[in-house]
């Protein structure tokens, strides 16, 4: 499905191409251990789940069995490895089904994870939160609770696999318009243009894909113009394909006229 959105100013969906289209660089991994239970190496029994419970085999008998209430308010009260852990785990089990999270006030603890000093704590807070943003709710709730002002700072983290997932959620969580012109007033887009030339692939291209997003408002559209050159560098030369297919549709909508 297209995003929605209620501006008419905004570029129609059907410029858009196949960006709408979720692809595997913006897609958390599930986690090796996902089919076992959670386990805390700190705690006597070694065969103890860290939910103290028998859970099902892989993200979605995790999500059946009740469990993601009780993984979000574990977030704040377990030790680092933990936590990393129970991210990697909410990470593959929201894409499954995110609602048990959202109704748990998972956003909040993940705005609070990604300040954390820890380099892998930011990188799978940010990580989870594209699952997050994926439904609608997930979208409205990211706006909701300021984090993508959060978001727009860490596209300057030293950590390239951070900046990398943050570049995916904000791709998510600028589909409404009330996302988009967050991330605009926090100059998202020369952070964005920065990762154009990233080593990794998957920054490249949530990059592009969050600068096509921000490319529908007219005020981002005014901002780009400037930058078409960077685009068509990509889209002639990037080694991706799928950078390069995500370029053309960028270009495409940046030098839409109403």
């Amino acid at each position: 499905m297209p995003p929605v959105i209620g501006d008419q100013r905004l570029v129609p969906s059907r410029v858009l191409g196949g960006l709408v289209d979720p692809t595997p660089a913006c897609r958390p991994q599930p986690p090796a251990g996902l089919a076992s239970p959670l386990r805390d190496p700190r705690r006597g029994g070694a065969g103890r789940p860290l939910s103290a419970l028998s859970v099902p085999s892989g993200a979605r008998g995790i999500v059946d069995s009740g469990l993601i209430p009780s993984l979000v308010r574990k977030l704040h009260r377990e030790e680092e490895n933990i936590q990393e852990i129970l991210l990697d785990t909410l990470a593959a089990c929201l894409q499954e089904d995110a609602t048990e999270a959202l109704n748990s006030r998972v956003v909040p603890f993940l705005k609070d994870k990604l300040l954390s000093p820890n380099d892998n704590i930011r990188c799978k807070a940010a990580r989870t939160l594209i699952a997050v943003s994926i439904p609608l709710e997930g979208k409205k709730q990211i706006w909701r609770h300021d984090v993508i002002p959060i978001l727009v700072h860490l596209l300057r983290d030293p950590a390239e696999e951070v900046k990398a997932n943050v570049a995916g959620a904000l791709m998510y969580a600028t589909v409404t318009t009330e996302g988009k012109y967050a991330a605009l007033d926090a100059d998202a887009i020369h952070s964005l243009l920065g990762l154009l030339i990233s080593s990794l692939q998957k920054a490249r291209l949530n990059a592009v894909k969050a600068l096509t997003m921000l490319a529908e408002a007219p005020e981002g559209r005014r901002v780009l113009k400037a930058h078409v050159h960077a685009f068509r560098v990509l889209e002639m030369g990037d080694p991706s394909k799928t950078v390069q297919r995500a370029a053309q549709v960028a270009i495409r909508v940046i030098e839409w006229k109403p």
